[in-house]
This record gives structure tokens, C-alpha cells and sequence, in this order.
């Protein structure tokens, strides 16, 4: 008698040992410190452990100045779901995103962002000190963990496969794009719930918005230097309700910005004599990402035009058209000679022509 045997499908957490295996050493160099400053957690009072290596926002400016903890605060966390959440999303970043930037630029964006939001972070709770008089937010507060690379790798995934689904379908239906709105939005709720601290909240704001700065405006590319392409303007990442208003105030202050000359003014280039009709070229812009946008451009171009043909009956082109009046037959080359077959006589000037009736005899004066 035969039997059947049926396959079960590989996990998700079956396969990250295989994923970690195929990825970078700076990768692989990111999971083990996170894997292994948590392990250290339980050895040490985490008290003073935390103050050692995580951010404090009343101790790294003057006059204490603990700059090492702008390095090392990533790679701390005293929860294990922050570390299973950390770990997923660096090796999704080098599944994902390394590809695309290589080893070294990786590298660079984790550095980036990582200081750029803890240090962003870190003046957020100056404000709010000022504004309360609060010491506890400045010398109470710990800045650590992947929190802002994690909305560094979402707002990453948005600007390079931002069109695919993410999940869901029809009105409900969500595309990576909607991911980083979606993980700040999801932060909130947890915060609110009490299962995550404010820091973490703070830095996953703060993530989310120097990626963005970075990828926008300083990064390497072949064609010079960040993404200013429209469908990556700081608008696009809220809902298309909000988008007008938001753009209004981002719109507002990059203008500021440009005029103070901390930004440089978005220069549109127009090449007329390229195979299409009009190419543009934004500084910055990716030119696989261009193309395809400019194929799902026409894909929509050619559907539009498609269903307006078949509203509208065109006219043949082997109609006749209207016989010219008189007037204006008279008034065309040779029609005076047709006459001068008809009446026999026709003047041209200072000569007159007789023609004799079908003997091809011709008098002349």
C-alpha cells in the first residue's frame, strides 16, 4: 500500500539562521552584539549598566559629554521581544536594502541614523525639559536600542518597493509605503498601552525623520547626491487627506531652509533631445527607480488612452468632402481651358484662342 508524505513548509524562524549565514559581516556583526549586550544585562546591575552605555540626554552635551554612548546605544536592550524585533529587522535590512546599497554604504546608514536619532532624541528632551522643568527627563531617561533604524529600514523600503502590497485588499489594502507611517502609528498605540517607554517612541520619530533627511538630500548616487524625486517628498509618508497640508508647512520650510543656504535648491534638468518626447532628470534619483516609474506611468497612459477610444467613434478617413463652390473652381489653374471647351473662345490677356469644332485647327490674334 503506498503512503503519502506531505512537506511542511519552512518558518519564518527556521530560516534566519539560513538568512544569517548568507549575510554581511556587518550584519552578522550587528546580531551578535545585540545578542550578546543583553546576555551581559543579567550579569550587571542594570542600573548602572544602562547609564554606562545608553544615551542620557542630560549627560551627553556639556559638561559631561558622554560621546561613547552615541556608538553603543544601539546595540542595548534589556527586553528580549526588543531584541527579537532588532534582530528581525537588521537582517531583513540585509536581505533587503544591503543589495542595493552595498556593504559599506549599509554600514553608513546604520551609523547615520542610529547617532542621528539618538542625538535628535536627545534635544527633543532638552525642549521638554525647558518647557516643564523636569530634571527626571533629563538625567531619568535612557536612549538605546534599534528603535530608529528600524523606521530607518521601513522608510528605506519606501522609497526603493514602496508600490508593492503589504498586506490586505481592497479599501483596507496597505503597500510597503504605508510601512513607516504604519510603525510610528503602532509605536504610538504601544506607548499609550504602556508596553514600550516614551524613549522609544521618541526614537523611533526620530529614526523615521533623519533617515529620511539622509536619504532625501546627502546620499551617494550614481547621478549625484540624494532621492528628490516627488514620490519621496516628507508628504507622501501621511495619507493622501493629509498630504496638501503637510506639504504647505515641509514646503514652507525648505524654502527657509534653502534661503539660509543649509539646503540646496531642487534643480529640475529638461532634455528635449532625448528618444522621448521630454525627459526629467531630478539630481539624486535612481535612474532603475525612474524607469520604473516612468513604465507604470504609461502602463497608465496607455489604459486611459485605450478606454477613450473605445467611447469615441472615430470618422473615416475615406470620406469625401464637400464639393468647392463655383466661385472658387473658377479660380483653379486649367479650369479655364475646361470652359474654353465649352464656349469655344477663351481669353488670356493680350491673345485669344479659337478652337473649330473637332478639327484641331487654331486661330490666334
Amino acid at each position: 500500500m503506498a503512503t503519502s508524505t506531505t512537506e511542511v513548509p519552512t518558518s519564518g524562524l527556521q530560516q534566519i539562521p539560513t538568512i544569517f549565514s548568507k549575510s554581511s559581516v556587518v550584519v552578522k556583526a550587528v546580531c551578535i552584539l545585540v545578542i550578546f549586550l543583553y546576555l551581559v544585562s543579567f550579569l550587571v546591575n542594570k542600573t548602572a549598566y544602562l547609564e554606562a552605555l545608553a544615551v542620557t540626554p542630560g549627560l551627553i552635551f556639556p559638561p559631561s559629554f558622554h560621546i561613547w554612548t552615541l556608538f553603543t546605544h544601539p546595540f542595548v536592550e534589556v527586553h528580549l521581544w526588543f531584541v527579537v524585533i532588532d534582530i528581525a529587522f537588521v537582517l531583513a535590512a540585509g536581505k533587503l536594502i544591503e543589495p542595493l546599497f552595498g556593504a559599506l554604504e549599509m554600514l553608513i546608514f546604520f551609523c547615520v541614523v542610529s547617532t542621528g536619532a539618538a542625538l535628535l532624541s536627545s534635544v527633543i528632551y532638552l525642549f521638554m525639559y525647558l518647557t516643564v522643568f523636569n530634571t527626571s527627563l533629563l538625567f531619568g531617561s535612557r536612549l538605546h536600542g534599534l528603535a530608529g533604524f528600524v523606521s530607518g529600514v521601513a522608510v528605506v523600503l519606501k522609497q526603493t518597493m514602496g508600490d508593492q502590497e503589504l498586506v490586505g485588499k481592497g479599501p483596507l489594502k496597505l503597500k510597503i509605503k504605508d510601512l513607516p507611517l504604519l510603525i510610528l502609528s503602532l509605536s504610538g498605540v504601544l506607548r499609550i498601552l504602556g508596553l514600550i517607554p516614551g524613549t522609544s517612541l521618541c526614537m523611533c520619530a526620530s529614526g523615521l525623520f533623519v533617515s529620511w533627511i539622509y536619504l532625501r538630500f546627502f546620499q551617494r548616487q550614481s547621478s549625484g547626491r540624494g532621492d528628490m524625486s516627488d514620490t519621496f517628498r516628507f508628504a507622501t509618508f501621511f495619507p493622501e487627506v493629509m498630504q496638501p497640508p503637510v506639504a504647505i508647512v515641509t514646503n514652507t520650510v525648505y524654502s527657509f531652509l534653502v534661503r539660509i543656504r543649509l539646503c540646496k535648491k531642487q534643480i529640475r534638468k529638461y532634455d528635449v533631445g532625448a528618444p522621448s518626447p521630454i525627459n526629467i532628470n531630478l539630481p539624486g534619483s535612481d535612474p532603475a527607480d525612474a524607469e520604473r516609474r516612468r513604465q507604470i506611468a504609461l502602463k497608465a497612459l496607455n489604459e486611459r488612452l485605450s478606454a477613450v477610444e473605445e467611447q469615441t467613434a472615430w470618422p473615416s478617413m475615406d470620406e469625401q468632402a464637400s464639393t468647392p463652390d463655383e466661385g472658387a473652381a473658377h479660380m483653379l489653374p486649367g479650369n479655364g481651358a475646361k470652359d474654353a471647351g465649352t464656349d469655344g473662345v477663351s481669353s488670356n490677356g493680350d491673345s485669344t484662342t479659337v478652337n473649330m469644332n473637332g478639327g484641331g485647327e487654331t486661330m490666334e490674334s
